[in-house]
């Protein structure tokens, strides 16, 4: 037996997350059908990550246990010959037993695409959040740097969260326009359930004006759900990238 690092790419649209769940299409039950039909056996599947219904991963890494025996180049196309193409395996690499998917992470770093038009795209059809207000970017930064940090973010997870500890580390938020497209970028070292997308919303309402900047620093300290802003859509949210 031996522990390999797989990489996959996914458009989460049609999914209900990658954790497997009854009666419902979910992107590990695809991944583990498809590793047993080419390998022979149903291994566990350890992942990096959790990932909402919609939600979808530019680079998304699982470790898998288990005795190769084939190149890996030919495991990778025989796995992506069998695969929808939703879903993309962009790497195998063989790595120590110690590593884990999840354990060893150091960073990971989402981003939120935004198309902001009062045109909609339909070619970003559960891809990118339609959004035809104007945003202010230099309050929105302004906002963000109360974020920046180790804090406890009670006020920025959903009340579903089972996490006992939810002090976490947050290394950089950022925010760009590339034309139409706004590019949010938040990086940390772990996150709470929908903590992404309620820091997404809650900035997007300070530049609305339903917030000051200064507000987010009394909402982080307040530990309290119901004071920060809503809970943008998953549509537009990706796993850009896990840092080990």
């Amino acid at each position: 037996m031996k522990r390999y690092l797989f990489c996959i790419s996914f458009n989460g649209f049609r999914y209900s997350g990658w954790q497997v769940q009854k009666n419902s299409i979910t992107i590990q039950k695809i991944v583990q059908d498809v590793f047993e039909s080419v390998v022979g056996v149903r291994s566990d599947v350890v992942s990096c990550s959790r990932t909402d219904s919609g939600v979808h991963a530019i680079n998304f890494y699982f470790h898998v246990d288990f005795k190769l025996r084939m190149s890996l180049n030919r495991l990778q196309f025989a796995i992506n010959n069998k695969l929808p193409k939703d879903i993309l395996l962009k790497s195998v690499v063989p790595v120590k037993d110690s590593f884990h998917a999840r354990h060893s992470v150091k960073k990971k770093e989402y981003i939120y695409k935004i198309w902001n038009s009062n045109l909609k795209n339909p070619f970003l059809n559960g891809l990118a959040l339609q959004y035809n207000r104007k945003i202010n970017f230099e309050v929105i930064l302004k906002a963000a740097k109360f974020l920046i940090g180790e804090h406890d973010f009670s006020s920025f997870c959903c009340y579903k969260s089972k996490a006992i500890d939810k002090v976490r580390t947050i290394y950089d938020i950022d925010v760009k326009r590339k034309e139409e497209m706004v590019f949010f970028k938040v990086v940390g070292n772990g996150f709470l359930y929908n903590m992404v997308r309620i820091i997404i919303g809650t900035l997007l309402e300070v530049s609305e004006g339903k917030f000051l900047a200064e507000d987010v620093k009394h909402i982080l300290q307040e530990k309290n759900r119901s004071l920060a802003g809503r809970t943008i859509s998953a549509e537009g949210l990706y796993l850009s990238d896990v840092i080990y």
